[in-house]
């Protein structure tokens, strides 16, 4: 090598100059220029197609999901329901453009980063704060949790003002009215939810969330209760003044190859419940419950309209509650109306394939 003038000797005479890095260059300088050239080549620019219209798809999906038709087989609330884990796409996809060396893919997965950053970023930052006037747990306790005496010894040591339980068997109220006794002297139960309290509860009565509740004049029948009852109203009685508390489960939906997403009997719940959320005429309220779909789904805008999700407001990620053992959503909620939610976090299993939510709230 003659490295004055910068080009190589062979038996046959001197060889082209060589194209590497400039004499003297520092190596990182080097690498930079070589990264240069070989991007002004058409060459990456031209490989991966497939991969740079999955990464622009992609991206467009997260911008435009509430776009996505919803009618038939409720494709857009399937879709909204997961809408988080379309970012586990992204290193896939870079793998494989990094891969094909694919310039153009590369570049293209700069719409999806941003549009989930733009939708989901504000949950990886811890919003909790101190303080908070009451501590409240939700936990869908499971018709067929094997030993509901170690949930209800665990749900006791939570610390918690208000428990909201719902998926309440007959045989398991007991079980629970028992564990919980001594640190919650007072609980209402209507069907298959309750609610446990520290403090007195008055004026309590269900929601038909279910559309079987006996009408008169198109209204439930005054006092109506029904062992398979799915959502309360009570009033908790506060240092600050009555606080209504709605406690609910609705309707479960289903996944089916021939029908799509079945949400019907949710669906239906979500207005029944919204209706009495909406004539409640209180400054303040509280929705815990079971509402089985994430506030990514847009069929839970109009209940969710006007409240504000203590998770979302002062919690730390996303705080999935389902299925227990590998949690992959969030459809127990604790949600706020003109009450301020200073932290939210899920606690650990405890026996139930829900995991519990918590959150403290404050005036």
């Amino acid at each position: 090598m003659n490295h004055e003038q910068g080009t190589t000797t062979t038996a046959d005479g001197p060889a082209e100059p060589v194209t590497g890095a400039v004499p003297g260059a520092s190596p990182q300088r080097a690498g930079r220029q070589r990264a240069v050239r070989a991007l002004a080549r058409p060459e990456p620019w031209r490989r991966g197609p497939l991969l740079t219209a999955s990464a622009l798809l992609l991206g467009l999906v997260l911008l435009l999901h509430a776009e996505i038709p919803n009618s038939g087989w409720h494709l857009g609330s399937l879709l909204e329901s997961g809408l988080p884990w379309l970012g586990a796409f992204v290193p896939l996809l870079l793998a494989a453009a990094l891969w094909r060396r694919s310039a153009a893919a590369v570049l293209a997965l700069l719409l999806p980063v941003a549009a989930w950053l733009h939708l989901f970023g504000g949950l990886l930052v811890d919003k909790s704060g101190p303080g908070g006037d009451l501590t409240v747990v939700e936990q869908n306790v499971n018709a067929d949790n094997p030993d509901p005496a170690a949930t209800a010894r665990h749900l006791a040591g939570s610390g918690a003002d208000l428990l909201a339980l719902v998926e309440l068997t007959p045989q398991a109220v007991k079980v629970y009215e028992k564990g919980l006794a001594e640190a919650y002297p007072h609980h209402t139960v209507r069907g298959t939810v309750g609610l446990w309290s520290r403090l007195p509860l008055g004026d309590t009565r269900p929601i038909d969330v279910m559309g079987y509740a006996p009408l008169v004049d198109g209204e439930p029948v005054e006092g109506w209760v029904d062992v398979g009852n799915r959502a309360l109203r009570t009033t908790v009685t506060t240092d600050r003044g009555p606080l209504p508390v709605y406690v609910a489960h609705l309707g479960s939906v289903r996944v089916d190859l021939a029908a799509g997403f079945r949400t019907a009997s949710r669906d239906t719940g979500v207005r029944a419940l919204g209706r009495a959320l909406a004539a409640d005429r209180s400054e303040r309220a509280l929705l815990l419950g079971d509402l089985n779909g994430t506030l990514d789904d847009r069929a839970l805008a109009g209940l969710t309209a006007g409240m504000r999700s203590a998770q979302d407001t002062a919690g730390a990620g996303f705080g999935f509650s389902y299925p227990a053992s590998f949690p992959l959503v969030r459809i127990d909620h604790v949600l706020l109306r003109g009450l301020t939610a200073t932290g939210a976090r899920v606690l650990p299993a405890n026996g139930s394939d829900h995991l519990p939510v918590a959150a403290r709230i404050g005036w």
